[in-house]
């Protein structure tokens, strides 16, 4: 079926690249039915969770060593000094226990670690959201994007009103999966010595976070565009048909949450090491930010592989492509990849 809607053709001009796109008015909501789990998507799908898993099978195969990883009966990895997560323990020593708590509240107890993480991970997501966010929109963002038809009145206040309302609703749940990290249930380590395959099992960890993430992303975000939940949780970010960098989290907290919970059970399914699990944690932040920015300057020779602002910008204003996060993998195993249309010059649309 042909011209199933009106058009707008619509101009778009970011720095050196200009492009026209035929939107459709009414965009179809949710995914084709007859492309919706691909057997491709799926193979794909298995071999990541394979690789993702390659190095913590050679943990449990190595021989027992001084450099082996100490687990729990429970498969938690131990902590080399303390339960506590480095942000909390820095906190606590910095200001928590001398400033804020009585002395008769242990660094230990339960209570004042769920308090003292829901404090963080709030001031924490501000913070990242806030500061990252403002650099990206000032320095990066195109302004003449402003001028697009389909950009809102007062937008950008609007996009930072709602992730700020949002981002409090989706600590709850993140709180709790951050308390079973801090009580020792995940397997994060503390030294690079501590994994049997040392550095290399490090950088493996680097390779099967964002693969595994990613794949995890590409399905939840496939999932959240069904007609049959895309009004009660999704469509509240595609208000922001041209986003700016703070529509990055501008979620609905159901949507915020299921997006951003791969990166919390990944460290409960395979080792990673402290300090480069909260690297990873600002990096993907640093990502979510610019994929709304704008910017499509990606090297031509990754253009094809890497899923950046341009494949994003496609999927805000077609809806049902480029549901990937870091890579176009998953979008061209599920059949639902869309060369950016930024990059392609006109584009014509059609059912």
């Amino acid at each position: 079926m042909k011209d199933v809607a009106s058009v707008a053709d619509l101009r778009l001009t970011n720095q050196k690249h200009h492009y026209r796109a035929v939107i459709p008015s009414r965009a179809l909501i949710g995914c084709r039915e007859n492309d919706f789990i691909g057997k491709h998507a799926l193979i794909g799908s298995f071999l990541t969770f394979s690789f993702s898993t390659l190095h913590i099978w050679i943990l449990f195969r190595s021989p027992s060593n001084s450099h082996s990883v100490q687990l729990q009966s429970g498969g938690a990895v131990l902590p080399s000094d303390s339960s506590m997560d480095l942000v909390l323990n820095v906190a606590d020593h910095y200001v928590l226990t001398p400033y804020v708590y009585p002395s008769s509240w242990s660094e230990e107890g339960a209570v004042r670690q769920i308090l003292s993480l829901l404090v963080l991970t709030n001031l924490g997501a501000a913070v990242l959201y806030l500061g990252l966010g403002a650099i990206s929109y000032f320095c990066i963002f195109d302004h003449t994007l402003m001028k697009h038809p389909h950009f809102l009145e007062n937008q950008v206040w609007r996009e930072i009103k709602y992730a700020m309302t949002s981002l409090p609703w989706i600590s709850l749940p993140t709180v709790a999966l951050f308390f079973a990290e801090v009580r020792g249930y995940s397997k994060l380590y503390d030294n690079v010595s501590d994994h049997p395959l040392g550095w290399t099992g490090f950088v493996l960890s680097v390779v099967s976070f964002l693969f595994f993430t990613d794949m995890c992303i590409y399905w939840i975000h496939r999932f959240l565009h069904h007609k049959s939940i895309y009004k009660l949780f999704h469509k509240p970010h595609h208000i922001w048909k041209v986003p700016t960098p703070f529509a990055s989290h501008a979620f609905h907290p159901v949507d915020g949450f299921l997006q951003g919970l791969p990166y919390h059970i990944y460290p409960f399914l395979f080792p990673l090491h402290k300090v480069l699990y909260l690297a990873l944690y600002v990096f993907v932040n640093i990502w979510t930010i610019s994929i709304h920015d704008g910017d499509y300057r990606v090297p031509r020779l990754f253009t094809p592989f890497i899923n950046g602002s341009a494949h994003h910008t496609d999927h805000h204003l077609f809806f049902d492509y480029n549901y990937g996060q870091y890579f176009t993998l998953w979008d061209r195993l599920g059949g639902s990849y869309r060369h950016p249309s930024a990059l392609m010059g006109r584009v014509r649309w059609s059912w």
